[in-house]
């Protein structure tokens, strides 16, 4: 009778501890989603090598996100997915700007497993609702369905459509003046979740040939993050470990850091000066 009591025990507990899990992944939501909802900032690493050594290590590290580069990197579609994979069991969720504002790209980062899609160049509202579309399944958007590979990554219990509807992020870039003169326009776009700044392109689209400083570039950034607030909507923008604390005073939540490469210059500095040696100089090349 007591191994019976004993066995009737472990199979409740058993069956209780099944049911919690199946419960608790019905009722995950994107962290960097679930952050910014709640007016947290997030930060991400750049990721341009085609590593799932360096992802992993950037997903271990504390980010919220790694920022998969796919406009300015050699990242394919298949180093993508072993980086991808690189970040399952960890609380870092993959994001990719893919190259262009285009549906396929789009589908190709998601059915790889990404979590969230940057689009750059979103220019105009009609480009924002294409951005959003391609995020979403019917009836809500136009992406198509096969989802094979992803839902590996996310295999969650309500089925893959569901659980991609509510949680993959749309962040939409910022970076030239057709883009802040319609900012109104696109920020009130359904299914923005970020509205992302690249002031190096705003800069030279201003006519300001990549100057950081000039008040016509402060205008426009601020006319961005008003932009933002009015309409509830996360303001992002690359930043420096100087630069952050003051940007979230502003009310900017969303931060790409640098990639690992530039990480990886900075973290040398210090050694290299305390055995007396400097990186070589960059007006003197070394070929």
């Amino acid at each position: 009778m007591t191994t019976y009591a004993t066995r009737l025990s472990s199979w409740i507990l058993t069956l209780t501890c099944f049911t919690l899990l199946a419960q608790a992944q019905q009722n995950w939501e994107n962290p960097v989603k679930k952050q910014l909802r709640e007016g947290k900032p997030v930060v991400g690493l750049t990721v341009t090598i085609p590593s799932p050594d360096v992802a992993l290590q950037a997903a271990r590290l504390g980010f919220d996100f790694i920022w998969i580069e796919m406009e300015h990197s050699g990242i394919t579609l298949e180093s993508l997915r072993s980086i991808i994979l690189a970040t399952n069991g960890t609380a870092c969720m993959p994001i990719t700007r893919v190259p262009v504002n285009e549906l396929w790209t789009a589908k190709r980062a998601l059915d790889a497993g990404s979590m969230g899609v940057i689009f750059p160049f979103t220019s105009t509202p009609e480009l924002a609702r294409q951005a959003v579309a391609a995020c979403h399944y019917p009836p809500l958007g136009l992406r198509g369905f096969g989802p094979g590979l992803a839902s590996l990554r996310w295999p969650a219990p309500e089925g893959y459509r569901a659980f991609a509807d509510e949680n993959v992020l749309v962040v939409v870039i910022i970076e030239q003046a057709q883009a802040v003169e319609r900012i109104e326009e696109i920020a009130s776009v359904k299914g923005v979740d970020v509205l992302f700044i690249g002031p190096n392109d705003l800069s030279f689209s201003l006519g300001l040939q990549g100057r950081q400083d000039d008040p016509k570039l402060r205008e426009a950034i601020a006319k961005v993050l008003a932009a933002g607030k009015k309409h509830g909507v996360a303001v992002g923008r690359t930043a420096g470990p100087e630069q952050i604390a003051g940007l979230i005073k502003q009310g900017f939540q969303f931060f790409q850091a640098s990639s690992e490469l530039g990480m990886m210059a900075a973290g040398s500095k210090s050694i290299l000066e305390a055995a007396g040696k400097t990186a070589p100089s960059k007006d003197r090349p070394m070929y």
